[in-house]
């Protein structure tokens, strides 16, 4: 458990495990702790790295400090810290935006991307946006949990959800307060042409990111791999964790299998 000072803030970070850098980043109803099933799942294998973005958990931040606008900036802040080069990312949700924007600027430092239940920071195509803004618009009304677990998981697990509101709590912001913004981020195109492998992951009865959505959008990533989780809602990792981690964790290895094998290919001069 250490912080990072930037500027004023201590970025909150923990480190579990040993092998290649892996980061969680969290989404608007997470934060470090969130991560609790996958850091007991990833950390035998990888540098498991999660972190507190700026506002949420122990990353105390001003009301009116940049939020969003240096989510970007303080993974990179972060990896340098560590002295990570290269590492894969996974994002939920909110962290989506953190992690296809750091991918775009740095395409080099990611070695893989998985996009859980997210969009965010995608530039889409008009068509794909406007359906976007619908789904906005009809769940605008939902309460926190109809909006981020399933129905299914809702019936199934009272304590679950229970625990997954006490979790989100210790965060000083929410979707109504958060400040800045991302900008502009990469069209589905220029993402594919940063050369990064590329999942995206979605719960079937996923609110706010439909599947149908995610899965238009991945077919507009060449060469990106889609999964759809059966009977989960926008916080896969939460909600289904075995399945989430097993996703991962098989995509994760084939991006290293391809790489080795790559580099074991015969130099032609």
């Amino acid at each position: 458990m250490a912080a990072l000072r930037i500027e004023g803030l201590d970025l909150y970070y923990e480190v579990h495990g040993e092998g290649p850098p892996l980061v969680l980043a969290h989404g608007m109803g997470g934060n470090h702790a969130s991560w609790f099933h996958q850091v007991a799942a990833f950390a035998p294998r990888y540098r498991t790295i999660v972190f507190d973005q700026r506002g949420f958990g122990n990353s105390r931040d001003a009301a009116d400090g940049p939020g969003r606008s240096r989510f970007v900036a303080d993974l990179a802040a972060l990896l340098d810290h560590l002295a990570v080069d290269k590492a894969a990312l996974v994002a939920q949700s909110m962290g989506g935006g953190t992690c296809t924007l750091f991918t775009a600027r740095h395409p080099r430092r990611v070695s893989a991307l998985v996009l859980a239940d997210t969009l965010m920071g995608l530039r889409l195509p008009a068509p794909i946006q406007q359906r976007v803004a619908a789904v906005d618009r009809a769940v605008d009304g939902l309460s926190q949990l109809e909006r981020v677990l399933g129905p299914s998981f809702r019936r199934r697990d009272a304590a679950g959800c229970q625990l997954y509101a006490a979790i989100a709590s210790f965060n000083g912001v929410n979707r109504r307060t958060l400040t800045g913004t991302f900008g502009s981020g990469p069209t589905p195109g220029e993402l594919a042409t940063a050369g990064v492998p590329i999942l995206f992951l979605v719960g079937e009865e996923d609110a706010l990111f439909p599947p149908d959505i995610v899965r238009d959008v991945h077919r507009l990533v060449k060469g990106s791999r889609f999964v759809e989780l059966p009977a989960t809602g926008h916080s896969g990792y939460f909600e289904s964790p075995a399945m989430f981690n097993e996703a991962v964790l098989g995509f994760l290895a084939s991006c290293s299998t391809v790489a080795t094998a790559t580099s074991m290919q015969p130099k032609i001069t």
